[in-house]
Parts: structure tokens; C-alpha cells; sequence
């Protein structure tokens, strides 16, 4: 009977000591800094296509400021806010944009101390109480309409280590996440316009006048050094001027031909309104300019002479095209400076000459040209139209001819001056800028393009 409640009492302690580990022992569990691991950024955020505003703010460390990019959807249309309100290409650009950014997650946590948002890389380029000027980030911030947030994030720096990895802050909080960035965020002003510049397809140009003069801007005159025109016929080109022995290089011509058809831009200035107005209705109404709109011009490197020729300081090319349509491309001035000096003319830019002059302004025109389509005899009369074509004699039947020859002529003529028009509306708000090394493909010289002939072998 003992020796059972001795087994009792030494089972009991045995249970409480058993009890009291359980109770005692630590526990594994997941640390408040990792609970929300493997968890989207913006959860809410799920429809693309909400997005109509992208705002991208950079850092520029040697200048220590700001540099801000934006595009969004307004009236209607896609501008760039911060380039002028130029038209964006920005509808499926954003919309991929957006995507990548509704399916980054917090795959780490690294710090909540603001100590090492430097390190970083995350300190908020709009944050005008950090002192540093170093490890600021990009901050990206997407809305829907009403300027409702759907992201806001800030891009640091690379993870060491960790290919593909970049550190993210949200601004108004403290947690510093490794996240997976697979989000081409491209603040580069090229990316988000029209590339095609001209809308011309090089098939579709006929001749090509290359004028090379340059102005002497203190003497007031102009130093006309050649004019070399080239014209399509049939599947070759031929040149004013040339010598017997010469001809031209099929290869360099398409060259230029494809320089053309493919010319983009690098940046843009606005016009004044009066002179951007005057542009538009040119073909109505002719030009009129007032003293603001040509001291604009003179500093862009374009000047009137007296009998109303608008000339630039690096000569100009006209393109014709089968559409009857005119294009004239006019060289201005250098452009100074790198980056936003160069896409938009940033104001803090005191000094003009600053930086590499890589650039060059560039003003286009375009005019119809009637006379390229020489008008068809009407026909005498038009009774045929109320007849049964079983029922038209020799006359109805020529006159149906000259009537549909007449008609295609009118759509010709028609179709020309709505594309001229239409090309001098959008021309029209803008002084564009392009690389040097456009400038050097389109302004060629006689001596670049002609050649000598090749002898016959017999």
C-alpha cells in the first residue's frame, strides 16, 4: 500500500514537472518584423488600366535636385506635364507600367530604422528636412482619376547579391523592403512619344532638296553654298548639277531616305502662342508674326528676310512625297546641356552654353503642292448617272470616264491639302530638338551623296 502511494505521488511530480517545461519552455514564433513577408505593396491596386497619372521624381546627386517626370491622361488626352504638355504614346505604356506594379510583394524585410535609408538608397527626393544629399531614391507614384492613389513607392538601391532585387520604401512609412523590381519605369522622354516624327514612308518620297547656306547673324546676309536636288525616276535617283562621269550613290541615298522616314526627336520647346496659331492656319491664311514671336525664332536660330522667306542658321531639306505634300525641315541653333536641359529646357539652366552641344533645334513646315496633280477634263455632262449603265451610249460611256478620272483627281487633291494641314496643326506648338547624329545623316552635301560613275565592263 506504501509503495502505491509512492508511485502516486513521484507520477504527480512528474505530470507538474512535465506541466511546468511546457509552460516554461520558449516558444518558436514568427517576428512582428516578418508577419507581413511575402505580402503585396498595394493590395488594393489590381485594375491597370485604372492608372491615368504616372509621376516619377529622380535625384540628381551632383546638382542636388529634384527631377520630375510625369505623364497622365487629361481632357482627353495624353500629355507630359512636365515636358510642356507635349502629347505622350502613354495608354499601353502605363498600363504595362501599372501591371508590374500590382505584383510587387514585400519578398524581405530589412531595416525600420531611418539611420540606414541612406545605405540604402530609399531617403525621399521630396523630403526637404533630410539633410543628406546622397541615398535618395526614385519615387513612383501612380493614380487613378480625381487623383486617387493606387501606388506609392520609393526605388532604392540594388540588393549586393541578389540579381534583380532593389531595396522599396513606402514614404510614409518606415519598414525598408528587398523587393524583386521587374518594372521598366523609364523616365526617358523618348519612350513615351509618337517615334514617328514625320509619318512619311521613304517609298512614298519623290525628291529631296538639300539647301546649304548658313547666316552670317551680325552681317545680316546669307552664305548660299549649293542646292542640291534629287529626284526619283523610276527605281533611281538622279541630281541637278551632276557631271557626266557622275551619279548617284543608290547606297547613301537610302541612307538619307531612311534617316528621314525614321527621325525621332530628343526634346521640345513650346512656341509662342501667336506664332503657333500662325503655323496652324499658314495654308488659309499665310504668316503673321508679332515682335515677341521673331525674337523667339532669332534665339532658336531662325530669321525672316524682308520678303517674308523664313530662313535658319544651318540650312534646311524639302521632301516632297507622292501625296503632293512638302515637307521643310529647318536647322537651328545648338543645344546645350544634357538630360531634362535638353527634353524640356529646365529653368534652373542658367547658362545656355552649358554642357555638350550635341543637339540641334529643328522647325518643320509643310505646304500642298496643287500643280503635282495636273487636273483631267471634266466630263461634258452627267446624264448617265440617272440611266441604266445597259442603257448609256458611246458618249454616257466616256463621259462615265472622265468622270470617275475627275473624281479621282478631287480625292487626290482633297486628301493632300488634309494631311498638310493636319501635319502644320501638330508642327505647329513646337521647336523640336534632335541629336547630332541626326542632323549629320539629314544634312548631307553634294559631295557626300554623288559619286563617280562606274565603268562598264565589257
Amino acid at each position: 500500500m506504501e509503495e502505491r502511494k509512492k508511485t502516486f505521488i513521484f507520477g504527480g511530480v512528474a505530470i507538474v514537472l512535465l506541466l511546468l517545461a511546457f509552460i516554461t519552455t520558449p516558444r518558436t514564433k514568427t517576428p512582428n518584423a516578418f508577419l507581413d513577408q511575402g505580402e503585396l505593396f498595394f493590395p488594393n491596386f489590381t485594375d491597370p488600366n485604372q492608372a491615368t497619372t504616372l509621376e516619377v521624381i529622380d535625384w540628381d546627386e551632383e546638382t542636388g535636385q529634384a527631377l520630375p517626370f510625369k505623364v497622365e491622361f487629361k481632357n482627353g488626352k495624353w500629355t507630359i506635364p512636365s515636358h510642356h504638355d507635349y502629347p505622350a504614346d502613354g495608354k499601353d505604356r502605363l498600363a504595362k507600367t501599372a501591371a508590374g506594379v500590382i505584383d510587387i510583394r514585400k519578398d524581405d524585410f530589412r531595416t525600420d530604422n531611418p539611420e540606414e535609408y541612406e545605405a540604402c538608397g530609399v531617403i525621399d527626393p521630396l523630403d526637404q528636412t533630410a539633410t543628406s544629399l546622397k541615398g535618395r531614391g526614385k519615387r513612383v507614384t501612380l493614380k487613378a482619376e480625381n487623383d486617387k492613389v493606387l501606388a506609392d513607392f520609393i526605388i532604392g538601391k540594388k540588393v549586393e547579391g541578389r540579381d534583380g532585387f532593389r531595396f522599396v520604401r513606402v514614404p510614409s512609412q518606415k519598414r525598408v523592403y528587398v523587393v524583386r523590381m521587374n518594372i521598366d519605369i523609364s523616365t526617358k522622354f523618348s519612350d513615351w512619344i509618337e517615334s514617328d516624327l514625320l509619318k512619311v514612308n521613304k517609298d512614298d518620297i519623290e525628291q529631296v532638296i538639300l539647301k546649304d547656306y548658313s547666316i552670317n547673324e551680325n552681317a545680316g546676309t546669307v552664305n548660299q553654298r549649293d542646292v542640291l536636288d534629287l529626284k526619283k525616276n523610276g527605281t533611281k535617283w538622279v541630281a541637278n548639277k551632276m557631271a557626266a562621269n557622275q551619279e548617284v550613290d543608290d547606297t547613301k541615298m537610302k541612307d538619307l531616305l531612311t534617316a528621314l522616314d525614321e527621325l525621332s526627336i530628343v526634346g521640345v520647346r513650346p512656341k509662342p502662342a501667336g506664332l503657333s496659331q500662325s503655323l496652324s492656319n499658314m495654308n488659309k491664311e499665310g504668316i503673321h508674326l508679332g515682335q515677341a514671336d521673331m525674337v523667339s525664332l532669332q534665339r532658336k536660330g531662325y530669321y525672316f528676310t524682308r520678303n517674308g522667306q523664313l530662313l535658319s542658321n544651318e540650312g534646311e531639306t524639302q521632301v516632297r512625297t507622292v501625296d503632293g505634300v512638302i515637307y521643310t525641315l529647318r536647322f537651328g541653333e545648338v543645344v546645350y546641356g544634357s538630360g531634362v536641359d535638353v527634353s524640356a529646357g529646365a529653368k534652373s539652366n542658367a547658362n545656355k552654353d552649358a554642357g555638350p552641344g550635341e543637339n540641334r533645334y529643328l522647325f518643320i513646315t509643310t505646304e500642298f503642292n496643287p500643280s503635282e496633280f495636273k487636273e483631267p477634263p471634266k466630263p461634258k455632262n452627267t446624264g448617265f448617272e440617272t440611266k441604266a449603265d445597259s442603257l448609256w451610249s458611246d458618249a454616257d460611256k466616256e463621259n462615265k470616264k472622265l468622270n470617275d478620272a475627275h473624281k479621282e483627281w478631287q480625292n487626290k487633291m482633297d486628301k493632300g491639302q488634309k494631311l498638310s494641314q493636319e501635319l502644320n496643326e501638330r508642327f505647329a506648338n513646337w521647336y523640336y530638338v534632335i541629336s547630332a547624329e541626326r542632323f549629320d545623316k539629314i544634312n548631307q552635301k553634294r559631295k557626300d551623296l554623288l559619286k563617280k560613275k562606274e565603268e562598264k565592263k565589257s
